[in-house]
């Protein structure tokens, strides 16, 4: 598609995808943009990050590039740094046989680096809108896959054969989701047919992975309908198993409506360029199991805030099952879930000392989404909203971590 024919622009890019495009193409390399980029800019969206895939190498790259470095074993790239805003660079792919390409017993891909050409690299791609590529030599787009009828049509549509798309990658499962979520699209009949069949094959990804791809699930500024679409292909019990158990046993009214609102809120914040926290969306679809199992090990000698942390804590365990989740958000999911009594004491300095928790903002939300669902009592959420308004924020203590001494102590050079 020429220059004339579409939308795409230097004016749509940012700076740094720009230069590197430009760095690329004086060096004698091909440069392309591809995939979201391109896809987004053709759709009248404005592109969160920016691909480049060439005919360099990595290793081309990166001599080419002080500011970049090599990343990956599965699927090796070059990150190249411009301050905050990082270009991610990939050399063109191929599917051939005989080849640095190594699948599993389950067909799926555990590592790709064969090179080939731009045509071959557009056939190994996902979905057909993302084989789509703005050539910076000519300034023209290349669909080698139909991306553009089905960017008109509305379609997540995968490249090739789906149950081999799948096997050879489970995850574009959840990509599918994603993407029909974010841009409002619908997944092509035998694409979804084949998720309600493979959808075990999820069973099989590393638990970062999945982590991975719950944050961009539910911080795609998207969140509600990424977990309708989860429930619909029953998704949902390979990343968050413990929600799909709870949903699927006569769940509470009101905690679907939590999820719902908490879901919302989460994407008026996305979309509003606000940050999220991964730690407040575990709290909010653990949160119901929380409870159960809170009622089910209370006792007369055992209740109160030690039986909350032992119902929090067995409730992350089962989760950590399917997804890996850092520390630093667990615990903070755990905060917030601890936090929810407090709010009741409004007396003397208790307020004071919850207002200055570092969690404190992250809770009063979460308590505020409960109330209005009558979870909590509403009266508790407008007083503490009240007393925001007449009190100066504290300074949040930053947090803290203490270096590791080194076990042996290097000895001096002579």
């Amino acid at each position: 598609m020429s220059r004339a024919k579409h939308s795409v622009s230097r004016k749509s890019l940012s700076e740094p995808a720009i230069k590197v495009l430009y760095k690329l193409s004086k060096a004698g390399y091909r440069a392309c943009l591809v995939g979201g980029g391109v896809r987004d800019v053709l759709l009248g969206k404005r592109p969160k990050d920016f691909d480049v895939t060439t005919n360099a190498t990595p290793e081309q790259i990166n001599a080419l590039f002080r500011n970049s470095r090599i990343i990956g074993r599965r699927f090796r790239l070059v990150h190249i740094r411009y301050g905050r805003e990082i270009i991610e660079v990939a050399t063109f792919r191929s599917n051939a046989e005989e080849s640095d390409t190594e699948l599993n017993q389950e067909g799926r891909i555990v590592r790709d680096n064969t090179f080939g050409s731009i045509e071959d690299d557009a056939i190994r791609r996902d979905f057909t809108i993302n084989a789509l590529y703005y050539d910076i030599k000519d300034f023209s787009v290349l669909d080698y896959a139909k991306g553009i009828e089905d960017l008109n049509n509305k379609l997540i549509r995968l490249i090739g054969d789906p149950e081999t798309r799948y096997k050879e990658d489970p995850v574009r499962m959840l990509r599918a989701i994603r993407f029909a979520a974010k841009l409002g699209f619908i997944i092509e009949e035998d694409a979804a047919k084949q998720i309600h069949q493979l959808g075990h094959l999820l069973k099989n990804i590393p638990s970062a992975r999945l982590f991975e791809e719950v944050l961009k699930l539910f911080h795609s500024g998207h969140a509600e309908r990424s977990f309708e679409l989860l429930r619909h292909y029953d998704l949902l019990q390979y990343i968050l198993p413990v929600t799909d158990d709870y949903l699927k046993n006569d769940p509470d009214e009101k905690m679907l409506d939590f999820f719902d609102r908490a879901l919302f809120n989460t994407d008026q914040r996305i979309n509003n360029d606000l940050k999220a926290s991964p730690a407040f969306i575990f709290a909010v679809f653990l949160w119901p199991s929380v409870l159960l199992r809170a009622k089910a090990l209370e006792t007369k000698d055992f209740k109160g805030l030690p039986l909350l942390q032992k119902a929090a804590s067995d409730i992350f365990s089962e989760q950590l099952k399917a997804t890996s989740i850092p520390r630093r958000f667990s615990q903070t999911s755990k905060d917030i879930w601890f936090l929810q009594p407090r709010f009741s004491r409004t007396k003397g300095k208790q307020p004071e000392r919850l207002y200055a928790h570092p969690v404190f903002r992250a809770a009063y939300d979460f308590m505020c989404i409960a109330s209005q669902v009558a979870i909590n009592s509403s009266t508790v959420c407008k007083w503490w909203t009240e007393y925001q308004v007449h009190n100066k924020a504290p300074e949040r203590p930053q947090q803290t971590f203490k270096k590791r001494r080194p076990q042996n102590k290097p000895t001096k050079r002579a």
